[in-house]
């Protein structure tokens, strides 16, 4: 009987290993733990799991945590199987999304995953864990450990180069347990390194009423007591844009969203916004568009600058006033258009099992998704070539280039001529010296619906 079993889990394993290995070039996803205060009174929680899991194949989601939040004091258990009804309708459609990868079962170690490998339902089901059960900071100590604040420190301890990023759909108080977990018990130079490793990005503040003192969530203590040590957004901009334009388009979701596959069937309608919680991922993604660890590049997931927060007393990455919050709104709607079509192409995999995917792009023979760095002299010329981009499906390609004047440090104008052609010539200024500008490559297919890809150079003035 023994010997029967290893030979069908054999037959399960050995072919994953073989679409693995074929992915073997393929980076690693970013890591991410959830902290999700999804209920049946706020449905947005619960839009944003379904868009998380129809992209599981970009990201190693470690830890699916149920916590309170705004409007959830204290956590309401039975809630947690909102979660696991979208785990077993993921689970439903997943023969379909994996066609997209040519991935063939799922691999018996799921650790360190590749971008393109979608993840097993028994997987996700492992790392969804219970939080802390009572919002605010003075839970916060002796007798508040959870499976989510265990879980979280055990991650952060795994030797793993990449950072551990915690996404806070709800109230952030399992984190900040977590981290006084570790205050306690380890040095001050172990709790510096379990800070470094746990860039952190929060969905508003809400581990407080909606109009309750900032003082009594923990939010505002971690950033006070760790602003040194701690990558910490608090977001203000994106997840409104978000939300409002979510239900002014409802439409779109109804009509590409909803019924499309078991998962779309789980897919709530509104009550007051739509999915104000997907930021807090789309900032992570990994579309060559930024690196999450610099949250002043610009990204899906919005714009941020260091600096005082809403609460007057802190500091931290956030975009909570003009003129941030316009830029990073600005960047929302510019974006919106791609990452809906994103969401509805993968909607159609998990429906149909086929679909539309992302185009490739390659500039100056560099494929992938990191960003392109490349050094220049004042008044040289720059030759930017994306002509060998290319698309999976063979869709004619669009191109634009354009600059992002936030993420450098050249404060001048900068034209791109021809910005619509696959290949650029660009005359860097000759006070360039010692400067920076970011330019984007986005290319863009024309398939159904049509999707997007990026690439960001970094030229640096010599």
């Amino acid at each position: 009987m023994k010997n029967i079993f290893l030979f069908i889990l054999a037959l399960l394993v050995v072919p994953a290993v073989f679409a693995q290995q074929k992915k073997k070039n393929a980076p690693q996803k970013p890591r991410m733990v959830v902290l999700t205060d999804v209920s049946t009174w706020e449905t947005d929680d619960s839009e944003s799991l379904v868009r998380l899991l129809v992209h599981a194949d970009l990201y190693e989601i470690e830890g699916l945590i149920f916590t309170t939040g705004w409007s959830m004091d204290t956590l309401h258990t039975d809630f947690m199987g909102l979660i696991h009804e979208a785990i077993d309708a993921y689970e439903k459609d997943v023969p379909n999304l994996i066609k997209r990868s040519n991935q063939q079962g799922f691999l018996a170690d799921e650790s360190r995953q590749k971008i393109g490998y979608w993840p097993s339902p028994a997987y996700l089901r492992s790392i969804t864990v219970f939080g802390s059960r009572n919002m605010g900071n003075k839970f916060i100590g002796e007798g508040n450990n959870s499976a989510g604040s265990d879980l979280i420190i055990q991650l952060a301890d795994e030797k793993d180069d990449r950072p551990l990023w915690i996404t806070v759909w709800g109230g952030g108080n399992t984190l900040a347990q977590a981290i006084w977990q570790v205050q306690e018990s380890r040095t001050e130079a172990e709790l510096k390194t379990f800070l470094h490793k746990i860039p952190t990005y929060t969905i508003t503040d809400q581990d407080r009423g909606q109009k309750t003192d900032y003082a009594i969530s923990s939010h505002q203590w971690m950033r006070r007591e760790f602003s040194e040590d701690m990558l910490f957004i608090w977001d203000e901009s994106a997840w409104k844009y978000q939300n409002g334009t979510g239900k002014s388009k409802w439409e779109e979701y109804a009509a590409h969203i909803q019924n499309h596959g078991n998962l779309g069937t789980v897919y709530p309608k509104y009550k007051y916004g739509v999915e104000g919680d997907t930021p807090a991922f789309l900032h992570l993604m990994p579309n060559g568009l930024n690196d999450p660890m610099v949250p002043s590049q610009v990204g899906w997931g919005g714009y941020f600058e260091k600096g005082l927060t809403d609460d007057k007393e802190t500091s931290s990455f956030t975009n909570h006033q003009s003129p941030v919050y316009d830029t990073s709104r600005k960047y929302s709607t510019y974006f919106y258009p791609a990452t809906f079509n994103n969401f509805a192409a993968r909607m159609d995999w998990a429906q149909d099992g086929e679909g539309n995917r992302n185009p490739i792009v390659v500039v100056n023979k560099n494929a992938g998704i990191e960003i392109l760095k490349l050094q220049a002299k004042s008044g040289e010329t720059i030759l930017l070539d994306a002509s060998k981009s290319h698309d999976p499906e063979g869709d004619a390609l669009s191109f634009n280039w354009w600059i992002v004047p936030e993420a450098g440090t050249y404060q001048g104008e900068v034209s791109i001529p021809e910005s619509d052609a696959n290949s650029i010539k660009l005359e860097l200024p000759s006070d360039f010296s010692g400067k920076t500008l970011h330019v984007i490559c986005e290319v863009t297919d024309n398939g159904a619906p049509t999707l997007t890809t990026y690439k960001r150079i970094i030229l640096e003035g010599k």
